[in-house]
């Protein structure tokens, strides 16, 4: 029981300090989602060209899609005609990063944290995007004649929508579909932090694990398999640096662990082919090692490597009963929505 209390207790802590942050970030992700239109995207990304690239990446960074979600989005962009270096740089910066995860790690790590995670996932998408148009030849792919099902009604054709109707589905989207995706691997993440803050002792990943390239390969390896969201990753990533882990390598998980995961290599092998799945993962395993490597020099230099006072410090930063507030509601919606879905229209429960 003490051993439970304690996990609990160390949950509840990195829970408190994410809340507020993820419930504003879920909310802007609503709005991205809905006022973004798809068929602009699509249309800047089908030429083999450096701008496409950058543009996919660019596009990519802010939405809220984790690394399965993000297949039918990139897939439906090559069918609409975008090349094979635009969706190989969509599908690394796409599940690396998102505004809720944004406001997550800011509210984990800090800010030169977030911001070079930010550039980081836009460059890795960038390198492979690039890497792609020069080794591997193709025809612009034609694309396919389908009609566009509108975001909020599904039907088809031109029609237009209030902004008060375009807000609401905004809501509906942020409240609703997002956090029903996201929320218990948000919630298993904060648990896996939890048990790591509080099982583990002082000292305990240098020990073992080392650090500097060793660490980072260490982390790349558990990394690349692994399922788990770019925003559940984040308080398992603060928790191992708590542990003694460097930035850097938990720079590598953060990386390599939304990124990719068997299921993406899976569909990225089939559709793309089996050099562009070497390509995805030779820059995803390189960025990710020298940005990590990158990241121990900038805190040894600004900081001295005392990131672990950064996080500590941050905890103070959010009145106790703001981030304890935020928590009831987030967890409120996790529970609204797994019962909703788990409820047939008629409200028969299956």
């Amino acid at each position: 029981m003490d051993t439970i209390i304690g996990i609990l207790k160390e949950s509840y802590f990195l829970l408190n300090r994410m809340s507020p942050y993820l419930l504003f970030g879920f909310f802007f992700a609503g709005i991205l989602h809905i006022f973004l239109d798809a068929g602009t995207v699509s249309r800047h990304l089908g030429k083999s060209s450096f701008s496409s690239v950058l543009k996919a990446s660019l596009f990519g960074v802010p939405l809220p899609l984790c690394s399965c979600s993000v297949i039918p989005t990139a897939m439906s962009l090559r069918r609409e005609g975008a090349s094979r270096g635009a969706i190989l740089s969509f599908f690394i910066s796409t599940p690396t990063t998102g505004v809720d995860s944004i406001f997550a790690t800011y509210s984990l790590l800090g800010g030169l944290f977030t911001l070079y995670r930010v550039v980081a996932s836009f460059a890795t998408g960038v390198l492979a995007g690039i890497l792609a148009n020069f080794m591997i030849k193709e025809e612009r792919p034609e694309p396919e004649a389908e009609a566009r099902k509108c975001k909020l009604c599904g039907a088809e054709g031109e029609h237009i929508h209030s902004i008060l109707q375009r807000i609401k589905g905004a809501l509906g989207y942020a409240f609703g579909d997002l956090v029903a995706d996201s929320g218990v691997p948000l919630l298993a993440g904060v648990v896996i932090g939890g048990a790591i803050t509080y099982f583990l002792p002082e000292g305990f990943i240098g020990t073992y694990l080392g650090s500097g390239i060793k660490a980072m390969f260490i982390m790349l390896l558990v990394g690349i398999p692994m399922y788990v969201c770019a925003t559940a990753s984040i308080p398992i990533a603060a928790a191992l640096i708590l542990k003694g882990m460097n930035p850097g390598a938990a720079f590598v998980f953060l990386v390599a662990g939304p990124a990719t995961n068997i299921v993406t290599m899976t569909v990225v092998s089939r559709n793309l082919g089996h050099r562009a799945l070497g390509i995805y993962l030779g820059s995803i395993a390189f960025s990710s090692m020298a940005l990590g490597l990158a990241l121990d020099k900038i805190y040894m230099h600004f900081y001295r490597g005392q990131i672990v006072h950064i996080i500590l410090r941050g905890r103070e930063a959010i009145p106790g009963f703001m981030g304890a507030a935020a928590s009831i509601v987030l967890i409120a919606l996790i529970m609204y929505n797994l019962l909703k879905n788990k409820m047939q229209p008629g409200g028969i429960w299956i």
